[in-house]
Order: C-alpha cells, then structure tokens, then sequence
C-alpha cells in the first residue's frame, strides 16, 4: 500500500509542477474522468502558451520518460507519428503545437498508476480545423 501511495504522490508532482508553473491569473478549470482512472485540467489558450514558453515541459521531461507520457494529438497535426501510433515528438512540442493556433489548448491528464499501462501523464491538443 506505501508503495501506491508513493507512486500516487510522485506521480501527482508532474500536474502540481504545471499548475503552478503556467504562471497566469486564471482559473484552471480542473477535469475528472473517474472511470478513466485519471484528473486533470484544461488549460485556456493564454495558459496552453505560458506553459510551452516555460521551463516546465523541459522540467518534466527530465522526470517523466518518454514512454509514460502519451499525446492525443489532432488529426491535423504536423508531429511524427509512426504506423502503430507511436508520437515521436518531445512534450514541448506536443503543447507547443497548438499553442501556435489561435484558438489552441491542452487537457493534461494525470493517470493513475496502471490505469493507462506505463502512462503517468497524457496531454491533449485541441483547435478548431
């Protein structure tokens, strides 16, 4: 159970680091998907920006490997995917993407531990097309 508890709390680190990091006044508007096993948060389009012009991508990258996090990208997406649906694009890019778009925002999912397999953050691009 402390070791649920731990991989909980660790995990819970990465989201704290990104609310506190976008450094804007606005609310976050928190999301919960229970029956996804996951929380998280939408962020505004100012708040989509602050956060790729930040250090907090780069941070977490060096907490989070590449195969815990997992990237709903746009159909319309210009990042690399491979023929399994594989994303080979660093976080930044992945919330950087739609930061570029007028209208471009992220949902940034925390997972619980195994609920996604290996997968402890998930981030969402959303624009209109």
């Amino acid at each position: 159970m402390r070791k649920v508890l731990l991989s909980v709390a660790i995990g819970a680190l990465p989201v704290c680091a990104i609310l506190a990091g976008t450094g804007t006044a606005s609310a976050l508007e928190p999301v919960s998907q229970p029956d996804q096993g996951r929380i998280g948060v939408n962020l505004t389009h100012d708040e989509t920006v602050a956060l790729a012009d930040g250090p907090i991508p780069a941070l977490l990258s060096m907490v989070v490997s590449p195969s815990h996090l997992g990237a709903g990208l746009q159909p319309d997406t210009q990042l690399d995917r491979d023929p399994n649906g594989g994303v080979h694009a660093s976080m930044r890019q992945v919330i950087m993407e739609p930061a570029a778009h007028p209208d471009g925002t992220v949902t940034i999912y925390l997972d619980a531990p195994g609920s996604h397999g290996p997968r402890i953050l998930d981030i969402y691009e959303h624009w209109q097309h």
